[in-house]
């Protein structure tokens, strides 16, 4: 099953680290240095390696080799790029409406229209210069070096606010599964239940960073995209089945609030970074304009209508996450809570793969296949135990995700590809594109200083509240 799905997006199933969805991050190209002029397929790695007379490119979503055929359809392109961008978002856009007011969904659209459209640059970025096949790519082919590097700090940043976020929606909903239950451990004693059931869970996933066979890993992010649908279909039967009357009003406008919830907004359409890997997987790359206009349009549709129906359920009293308003003893709650805690568990090893196979082509050539495993299985362990140390530290998963939203994906959705695109491109477009993609520039950086200084705000606040001195 899988081998069709790898080759229905054209990807070899041998050499994949595959797709998952976002705000979601995807994996990174990885500069190897030196190397001969042949093309390898790296076994130990299962990576595939084009090699030229400078440098080798690992790309680590797509193989880059001149042998590879792109094969994706318009469909398969259009499911992938839907994929990735539905994550923690859906759970968190019926919040930020109640509490932005229900004319802050114009700023959702807008926002979804300029992601839309930094999207489409990457591609052009893309066109200009055909060596170029991700993201750090074309950050490289506009600034140089200093733009990959400043291009990956804040990919990890992302991978690592992302992953604590998903451990805060692990931690907040595992204790509604099991509500009723105590458990108590001599060695843990201090520790509240909650915390005893989410560092279970961690420990349950944790076995899964010391995988190696990367498409295995991949595998696992399909079950994300079937948890997305599994969610939203149990609000709408909640909706419909579970005796609660949608009779909220909604505010119209509360400026106030709109700063921290277009954090929010921003990180519902996260995904840019895998959106290059994608192009070059197209059949027919002239009908990138297209998947993304239906991508971004169904998205934005589930969003608003998930937005609504959860504000109208459950008024001032909805969660940060919705899964958490929805009526304990539903049927539908219990699988929605299910799908919720299942999601992260899925995710941790798809998302530190982009650190790990950084960290794996730094060892020396003399370095044994199983060395290389065990240092970066105990990379991959420390790393997520200190993610674990951190959600259950800053429990605020609203809080959270507005501020990883606000300071680092609206600079990778929105201000980079406006950058990028003058810069490729400064001497053929009109001065009235420059002007418009420095508007959006201004206008992403706007929302992302207003947004990351009343996130921050608000998370020191309930720090305080929660851990007074």
């Amino acid at each position: 099953m899988w081998n069709k799905i790898c080759k229905a997006i054209g990807i070899k199933s041998h050499c994949l680290i595959g797709f998952h969805n976002q705000n979601q991050i995807g994996s990174e190209s990885v500069q190897l240095g030196a190397g001969a002029g042949c093309e390898v397929c790296v076994e130990e790695s299962q990576l595939v390696c084009k090699c030229d007379h400078n440098h080798v490119t690992a790309d680590t979503n797509n193989h880059i080799g001149d042998d590879h055929q792109a094969n994706s359809s318009f469909a398969h392109a259009v499911i992938n790029m839907t994929g990735m961008l539905i994550g923690l978002g859906q759970l968190s856009t019926p919040y930020a409406l109640e509490n932005g007011g229900w004319s802050s969904v114009f700023l959702l659209i807008v926002l979804g229209i300029i992601c839309a459209y930094s999207s489409l640059l990457l591609g052009k970025c893309l066109d200009k210069n055909p060596k170029s096949k991700s993201y750090s790519d074309i950050g490289q082919q506009a600034f140089g070096a200093k733009g990959r590097v400043i291009v990956a700090i804040f990919i990890y940043l992302e991978i690592f606010m992302t992953l604590v976020s998903y451990t805060i929606s692990l931690h907040d909903n595992i204790i509604t599964v099991f509500s009723g239950v105590k458990l108590r451990f001599p060695i843990w004693a201090k520790l509240s239940t909650s915390h005893i059931l989410t560092i279970l869970a961690v420990l349950v996933a944790l076995p899964s960073l010391w995988l190696r066979n990367l498409s295995s890993i991949s595998f696992l992010s399909f079950g994300g995209i079937l948890m997305s649908a599994v969610i939203f279909s149990s609000v709408a039967c909640t909706a419909i089945f579970g005796g609660v009357r949608a009779d909220h009003k909604i505010p119209i406008l509360q400026v106030h609030k709109i700063p921290a919830i277009s954090g929010l907004y921003i990180f519902s359409y996260a995904g840019h970074i895998v959106f290059p890997n994608l192009y070059v997987a197209m059949k027919d790359p002239s009908k990138f304009t297209k998947v993304t206009v239906v991508s971004f349009t169904l998205v934005t549709t589930l969003y608003i209508v998930l937005a609504f129906l959860g504000a109208k359920l459950f008024g001032p009293q909805v969660n940060s996450q919705i899964t958490l308003s929805m009526p304990p003893h539903f049927i539908a709650t219990k699988i929605a809570l299910w799908a919720t805690v299942l999601t992260p568990i899925t995710k941790y090893a798809l998302e530190f793969a982009p650190i790990a196979i950084q960290l794996e082509q730094s060892f020396p050539a003399s370095m044994s296949s199983r060395a290389k495993m065990i240092v970066r299985g105990f990379v991959g362990s420390f790393l997520l135990l200190v993610i674990l140390a951190l959600a259950l530290l800053v429990p605020y998963f609203e809080h959270v995700l507005g501020l990883t939203g606000s300071l680092l994906s609206i600079g990778i959705c929105v201000i980079f590809p406006c950058a990028f695109y003058i810069k490729i491109y400064w001497c053929q477009i009109s001065k009235s594109i420059v002007v418009m993609n420095l508007i959006f520039i201004g206008f992403g950086a706007f929302l992302g200083v207003l947004g990351t200084i009343s996130s921050s705000k608000m998370l020191i606040e309930s720090m305080k509240r929660t851990h007074p001195t």
